[in-house]
């Protein structure tokens, strides 16, 4: 079975680019190879990864200077050149853009003052006085977005505190309340009991009560008037054990 078709489109996944890239450039060098050795042409080949890295490759009996020249005849285009002395230009200009940039931080950090002039002094003060502004403004604004932020945080933090608070009084609430109940409950329940044992205590108390003794003789009805005293006399047999014991002698002659 052949090989199906690959799409021609940029590999997404990085490890495979490299991987294909690796793979085809082998390929193509040994094809341009083949090419100039068995066809005898005059090959140049340049190429340059994705990070930059360059590879090439020209035929062993000519060089690829000699094949750039041939090819600027041919085509009509000319490679601009650049001479020793414009290149020393161009570095010594960039050269003293730098040293120029490193002196302005230097002055802003305040250094090398001594010999700048009065009118440069004043314009770095004002430049100085500007970024400052400019900071203090920026550090007031978060300031003020962290105070924003802190107060909502407040706000949430009481409002959750309130809730809790409510809900606590709730709870107390309904416990008073049940205690209330409960209460309520029991003393509608004492007066029943309390009744059943007066009852209970006042039969007994009954049971137990003898009758009253006999009145006093004449001689000390006074006495008795005028302090009445009723004693109590103990509980008297049951009728059924009476009868079962000896009567007295004056009841056997009645």
């Amino acid at each position: 079975m052949g090989r199906g078709k690959i799409e021609i489109k940029r590999i997404e996944n990085t490890t495979n680019r490299q991987v294909t890239f690796s793979k085809r450039r082998g390929g193509l060098l040994k094809k341009a190879h083949e090419l100039a050795v068995l066809c005898d042409a005059q090959l140049g080949l340049i190429i340059f990864s994705s990070t930059g890295k360059m590879y090439e490759y020209c035929s062993s009996h000519c060089s690829m200077q000699q094949i750039m020249e041939r090819y600027q005849k041919v085509s009509g285009t000319r490679i601009q050149e650049y001479d020793n002395k414009q290149v020393f230009n161009e570095l010594t200009k960039m050269r003293s853009e730098t040293d120029k940039l490193q002196a302005s931080m230097r002055h802003f950090y305040g250094e090398d003052l001594g010999s700048l002039p009065y009118n440069d002094l004043h314009q770095l003060e004002e430049t100085l006085e500007n970024s400052v502004n400019k900071i203090r403004a920026r550090k007031n604004q978060l300031m003020q977005q962290q105070l924003d932020n802190l107060r909502r945080k407040e706000q949430i933090l009481q409002d959750q505190h309130n809730q809790m608070y409510r809900c606590i009084q709730e709870l107390e609430q309904q416990q008073v309340v049940m205690e209330q109940k409960s209460m309520e409950q029991q003393q509608q329940q004492q007066p029943v009991l309390d009744i059943g044992l007066y009852a209970d205590d006042l039969g007994r108390n009954m049971l137990h009560l003898s009758p009253l003794s006999p009145p006093p003789p004449p001689h000390h009805q006074f006495h008795t008037t005028t302090h009445p005293h009723h004693r109590l006399q103990p509980t008297q047999p049951n009728l059924q054990e009476a009868t079962t014991t000896t009567l007295p002698r004056h009841a056997l002659q009645l």
